[in-house]
């Protein structure tokens, strides 16, 4: 019996939690976190160095629930930060490199929990970074809604409300907006 709980104890797997801003994302990361460190697992937590919008260190969601974590530069710096871990979380992760579907696979097979939530489009309805790979690679995909704000309907994807075609660029409501698809489709025929 022994054996069979050291060898289900060392199994690996990926989960990603993925929609558009407001949905929740990064407060259902931030739970399955502290489940597991409740359970005493080894928790280490990462976010891309480039969002600072609510803290330089801390994952922070919407609703202002936060857990501390470590800043990096790219994707490749998890794989020797998170040695030690049991569960390793990572938040924006469409913010990081591609290289981010080898680390997090890599990180897998090493019997560690993965845990990524990100954007799984941009605010053009185009898939998002690495997000696409890691959704193909996981065990398990869980896609969050936000409400559209101009009908109620489940929000298919981050509006910009602001002029600026940059495809990242970090902000809040005052740059963004949950829209379901048939309100997203309208405020993009009357941008035109």
């Amino acid at each position: 019996m022994q054996l069979f709980q050291e060898h289900s104890a060392r199994r690996g797997r990926i989960e990603v939690i993925c929609g558009s801003m407001f949905s929740g994302k990064t407060e259902e990361l931030i739970r399955r976190l502290r489940r597991a460190r409740i359970a005493r697992q080894k928790v280490e937590i990462y976010k891309p160095a480039l969002d600072t919008r609510y803290s330089e260190a801390d994952v922070v969601s919407h609703d202002a629930t936060t857990i501390a974590s470590t800043p990096v530069e790219a994707a490749a710096s998890i794989l020797l930060l998170a040695a030690e871990a049991d569960v390793v979380g990572i938040d924006e992760a469409q913010f990081f490199d591609q290289g981010l579907v080898e680390v997090c696979t890599t990180l897998a097979n090493q019997g560690k929990r993965v845990i990524i939530a990100g954007l799984d489009m941009d605010f053009q309805g185009q898939p998002f970074g690495p997000m696409p790979a890691l959704c193909a690679v996981a065990e398990d995909v869980t896609k969050v809604h936000a409400i559209c704000v101009k009908c109620g309907d489940l929000a298919y994807v981050s509006h910009r409300i602001v002029a600026d075609e940059r495809r990242v660029l970090l902000g809040e409501k005052d740059e963004y907006e949950p829209l379901c698809r048939a309100c997203y489709n309208e405020a993009m025929k009357n941008q035109k």
